[in-house]
């Protein structure tokens, strides 16, 4: 991450984490790995990827908000809570959120993609519900239903995952471009969530700093998540991101 990116997401946080979202060929296309966690905790009842907070051992004597310590965490907590083994060099880090302020806990969260390895699905029962493969056109369908419970950056990772041929396309996509940052907030009435390049993100709160992007605040650009119903609604005029 830049120093000039770091330095405009300096709002205090409480931690990091890591997050993986792991893909297999299946016979309809591509399938992604959901995770139900159990009716407490963090998520509660959400279906999520597999992941967790960084912690002092993933650090090594390091950072941990940087990537390496990141990669770490998510090689552990893919194995601690679905028991596959990966290794870091598989991880393809694509997106970088930020949640808004106000969330319950505010970790902010690297995103990784990786091929499905070898190996049986083994869960953390205190962790995880059940896991399941899903294409991400079905995630977003029972979701808008009310069937399944999602959280927003995993319905706009799902979503920008539509239109994957196949596994090699996916991972090769998010290989080819930079980190995505999204630095989230609510608008006023919480039923919406803003990412930087909308023209609402500082205007409707004035002390909040955009990340630099030679789209941003363009006339009428918007990218955010309308979430104060079903089914939600993604714009993204720009084009950024998923």
């Amino acid at each position: 991450m830049s120093a000039e990116l770091d330095a405009v997401m300096r709002d205090t946080v409480d931690g990091s984490a890591a997050t993986v979202v792991l893909l297999r060929d299946g016979e309809r296309g591509v399938e992604v790995l959901l995770a139900e966690r159990p009716q407490r905790g963090s998520f509660a009842g959400a279906w999520v990827f597999p992941g967790g907070a960084v912690d002092e051992a993933d650090a090594a004597g390091g950072p941990l908000d940087d990537e390496a310590a990141a990669r770490r965490a998510a090689v552990r907590e893919t194995h601690e809570e679905v028991g596959l083994v990966l290794g870091q060099q598989e991880l393809v880090p694509f997106s970088h959120w930020t949640p808004p302020p106000g969330s319950p806990k505010r970790l902010r969260t690297w995103f990784f993609a990786a091929r499905m390895p070898e190996g049986e699905l083994v869960l953390a029962p205190d962790e995880v519900v059940r896991a399941e493969w899903f294409r991400p056109i079905d995630v977003l369908e029972r979701h808008a239903a009310g069937s399944m419970t999602l959280w927003p950056p995993t319905w706009v990772t799902v979503h920008g995952l539509t239109d994957a041929a196949s596994v090699d396309e996916a991972l090769a996509a998010r290989a080819a471009g930079e980190v995505r940052p999204y630095v989230s907030r609510y608008n006023d009435d919480r039923t919406a969530v803003i990412w930087q390049e909308d023209e609402a993100f500082d205007g409707e709160r004035p002390d909040t700093h955009a990340v630099p992007d030679e789209a941003s605040k363009a006339p009428g650009a918007q990218h955010r998540l309308i979430v104060g119903s079903l089914p939600w609604v993604y714009t993204n005029t720009l084009g950024a991101g998923s």
